[in-house]
């Protein structure tokens, strides 16, 4: 991220530096905007699956979520750049807060749609075993876009059966 400088980036986007300092007072601000975009479509693909898979039980929680895992990572290599802004924001202390912010409004959406499904668990626990989910997912989608195509679908079932086993624990 640091070998990155606005020229380069005015360069590629073929714009002039006044036009990109229009707009975005420095690289990092550009990245933080291509971030909230980027969490933001991820947002849209986990309401959206929310919307046609809400589960009846914990246990029917697993049954979809290899789905969503797919959606999602669709939609960040739909993204062009999608991993390096995925890096960047988790490298760059000054992005931390664009990361968390969309971490935490997902795992409360979360919380309040899954809180009828667990009335053994407390909110605490529940929101603690969300973010976890949210966090892996997040790792994982990283991890899956640098991946060969039959490595990645490895790692999606794999990584489905890791959440749904979370989700159906006791």
């Amino acid at each position: 991220m640091e070998n990155i400088s606005t020229n380069m980036i005015c360069a590629r986007a073929n714009m002039t530096p006044p036009a990109l300092y229009r707009y975005f007072k420095d690289k990092y601000a550009l990245i933080e905007a291509l971030s909230e975009r980027q969490m933001m479509r991820q947002f849209e693909v986990i309401q959206a699956w929310l919307n046609e898979n809400l589960p009846a039980s914990p246990e029917s929680f697993g049954a979809n979520i290899e789905d969503l895992l797919r959606q999602l990572s669709t939609a960040t290599t739909n993204q062009e750049g999608s991993i390096w802004v995925q890096r960047a924001v988790r490298a760059v202390p000054r992005l931390a807060a664009v990361r968390q912010a969309s971490r935490q409004r997902m795992t409360e959406s979360l919380c309040e749609t899954y809180k009828p499904l667990y009335p053994h668990l407390s909110e605490e626990r529940l929101r603690c075993r969300i973010r976890i989910g949210v966090e892996f997912c997040a790792t994982m989608d990283e991890l899956i876009a640098e991946s060969e195509p039959e490595v990645a679908e490895i790692l999606l079932k794999e990584c489905a059966q890791v959440i749904g086993n979370v989700f159906t624990a006791r």
